[in-house]
This record gives structure tokens, sequence and C-alpha cells, in this order.
């Protein structure tokens, strides 16, 4: 998007948050250097300024630190597989971290201040952490048919208790990995694994809460997804006006 590969403006966003002191990114094995090579000037210049009250909860001043970035190569079983890889590789990095973030590049242009929303709650006694926007489409759930069969519909939930969830997601380290050796049987079998680390969590018994997400942080994953992503970059620089929305009730489609 404008010259730039969706996984370095999504490692940048999490960089200009201020919040991370290490980021592991997992890669196909066969595009490990090649991954390096994108970020490899990521933190060129000087060091990222970050609110020393991100620990302390006194943002009014800052201090310099230094952010360590690395390129390890992820499963091919599943996605689940690969954040338990990218996990062991940032815990190996960072033994005492208390916080841990999971994150899509297919989110490219998520804003830092959503990161800091879902550190803020892990830090606040939230053992797991997930920003989502209230959904606006009714939503049905089916009895899943072969593609291009009719489906039965089977329930209508209320839109009111609906999310849609994004990342990144927080997490209290020691659930996390609690979570991954819990469910690790499922990471061989993308059909069984979990899509989001917070259903790991569920999974196990644990609690996760949710906080405001961001509509840029929409998940760039089709044609379409990515020219609504460009015409968000045309918004964000000013070149076209935003569109204000509203969330629709229930009883309304």
């Amino acid at each position: 998007m404008g010259g730039i590969s969706l996984l370095r403006r999504a490692a940048a966003g999490l960089v200009a948050s201020g919040a991370i002191d290490h980021l592991v990114i997992t890669a196909p094995a066969d595009d490990v250097e090649r991954f390096r090579a994108e970020l490899d000037d990521l933190l060129d210049g000087p060091l990222e300024k970050s609110p020393e009250g991100s620990r302390d909860g006194s943002p009014d001043r800052t201090v310099e630190r230094a952010v360590g970035i690395e390129v390890v190569a992820g499963s091919s079983h599943s996605r689940q597989a690969s954040v338990a890889l990218g996990l062991a590789a940032a815990l190996a990095a960072v033994p005492r971290a208390d916080v841990v973030v999971v994150h899509d590049a297919a989110r490219a242009l998520t804003p830092p201040e959503v990161t800091h929303r879902v550190i803020a709650a892990v830090r606040a006694g939230h053992e797991a952490v997930v920003p989502a926007l209230p959904v606006t489409d009714t939503v049905k759930e089916v009895e899943p048919r072969e593609a291009g069969e009719p489906e039965l519909v089977v329930a209508t939930p209320r839109r009111v208790r609906l999310r849609a969830v994004q990342t990144p997601q927080g997490f209290e380290t020691g659930a996390l990995v609690a979570a991954h050796r819990a469910g690790a049987e499922r990471a061989a079998d993308e059909s069984l694994a979990a899509s989001d680390d917070a259903g790991l969590v569920e999974a196990c018994g644990g609690r996760v809460v949710v906080v405001a997400g961001d509509e840029r942080s929409m998940k760039v994953t089709t044609p379409m997804d990515l020219a609504l992503a460009e015409l968000l970059l045309e918004q964000q620089s000013g070149r076209i006006p935003s569109a204000s929305t509203r969330v629709p009730r229930d009883g309304e489609n």
C-alpha cells in the first residue's frame, strides 16, 4: 500500500506505539531472509521515545529505549503453531516480559492507540484483552453445507452482543503460555487450530475482555480489502475527505 508492504506498515505501527520492547515476526521458512531485509532499516535513526508511564501510569514523561526486531521461521501447520514459535522466541529474548501482544500483519493500518488500550487493560489486571468493533451486519448462524448449497439458518444472534475482533490482542504472559501449552495438540492441524489466541485462552477457562478497536484496523485479505485500505490511506493523508458512520441498532438492517 502506497509503496510500503503490509509487513513493514504493521511492524512500524507497533514500534510507533512506544509500548513494545521486542518484536518477533514469524515468516514462512523460505521467506525469513526476505522479511529480514524488508525490516532491516526500520529502526535506523534515533531510539524510540516512549511514555515512561507506559509501565507506571504516568504518561507525562518520555524515556528513550531500543526496540529489538527479529524474524524467525514459523510453522507450515497452522497460525497457532507459528504464534507458539514466535512466543518462544520473544520470551527467549525478554524472559521477564509480563505482557505479550499478538498482531496480524494483515491489519497493517492499526493505529498506535489501539496497542496502548490493549496493553493498558492487561496491566489493569485482565489476563486476555482483544480490541473489537460492534457488528453492523445482521449475522445468521447456519448448518454448514457444501459450497454453493443452500444452508439452513439455525439462529440469529442479537447484534448488540456481537463484536468483530481485531488485533493486536494482549495477554498476561503466563496466561498465554499456559493456553498454548494446553492447546498444543490442536496446532498440528489448521482445521482444528484456534483462529486467534484469545480463543485458546477461552478454551482453557480463561477470561477475555474486549476494548474499543478501530475501523483502521481492518484486515487486508482480498483485493476489495486492499482497495479500501488504499482509500483509508488517502483519507489519512488528507487527499480525500473522510465520511462518518453510524452503528445500526437491533431491528435495523
